[in-house]
């Protein structure tokens, strides 16, 4: 039976809290640079901030409701429950709420255009467009295997470069580079998803590249993520776009290597699951040491 009005518990569910690393930490990286260059706006950032968050959770509650409709979240699936398949709350009221959330990251948009020109337009509403037509639309991507470059694309190059662009109505070669590796660890969040969702992806006919190319590659994919991730930071320091402030991101490394050892020996969902959640953590530590080095070493 479906409630009649759904907690808030349950709305937390929908909203996916432990994806929101993959909205915020891009954000900070972006913006921690602009403040080594000199620029900085306490307003844009909290605009940019929750404009990440409300369409990080519009695209999730997009998910839920378009993975329910075509019938990918089934009874037998590894992952946490999805609030529309498993009927606790009404499809029609995710939809609801996903305008809702997508209409607060318009109007954090709105100031940020105010702020940086129409440029911003183009950014959030691609940024929008891609989390609905993920799971969304008639051909949604994320059943063709694109999901994990669209992922490295929109939360790692988009969010870190117009984080910085926002502040500086600039971009520079830094900003770019040094999104790489926040791409790299968002795409290796996704790949932990689809490695544990692999065999029920399959059986609902989405395409995901785990599932295309097999659960053994994909580890070693994973792995690579976070390897290149530790990696892209020492290769923009020598090439002379950051300070050796940066090397301390490498206090992740430990756990990254963990994290690659956990995901290759396991098929089990709780510890896949568990193991999802630490990937979003070590996203959100990365960056913050990141974001610290570039604000220490300006």
């Amino acid at each position: 039976m479906i409630p009649a009005h759904p907690s808030v518990r349950i709305w937390l569910m929908a909203a996916r809290p432990r994806t929101l690393p993959a909205g915020i930490a891009p954000v900070l990286v972006g913006t921690a640079l602009a403040v080594a260059d000199g620029s900085f706006a306490l307003l844009v950032f909290l605009a940019a901030l929750f404009g990440a968050i409300f369409i990080q959770v519009g695209a999730n509650l997009s998910n839920d409701y378009s993975d329910a409709r075509r019938g990918a979240d089934t009874e037998d699936r590894l992952g946490p429950v999805r609030v529309t398949a498993g009927g606790l709350v009404p499809p029609q009221t995710v939809l609801v709420a996903t305008y809702v959330t997508f209409a607060l990251a318009v109007l954090c948009g709105v100031y940020l255009i105010y702020v940086a020109g129409w440029g911003i337009l183009a950014i959030g509403a691609a940024s929008i467009l891609a989390g609905v037509l993920y799971t969304g639309g008639p051909r949604p991507y994320g059943y063709d295997g694109l999901g994990d470059l669209f992922v490295f694309l929109f939360f790692g190059i988009v969010a870190v470069a117009g984080s910085y662009f926002v502040q500086t109505e600039e971009l520079s070669w830094e900003a770019l580079a040094l999104a790489v590796p926040v791409g790299l660890l968002a795409a290796a969040i996704l790949a932990v998803n689809n490695i544990r969702d692999a065999v029920t992806d399959a059986r609902a006919g989405k395409r995901t590249l785990a599932v295309r190319l097999g659960r053994d590659r994909m580890r070693a994919i994973y792995a690579g993520e976070l390897a290149s991730a530790q990696l892209a930071p020492i290769i923009v320091w020598l090439a002379g776009g950051a300070t050796a402030w940066v090397l301390l991101v490498l206090a992740t490394a430990p756990m990254a290597a963990s994290l690659a050892r956990t995901v290759n020996e396991h098929d089990d969902g709780p510890t896949l699951n568990a193991a999802l959640a630490r990937t979003g953590m070590l996203q959100l530590l990365f960056c913050l040491l990141l974001s610290s080095a570039l604000v220490l070493g300006r």
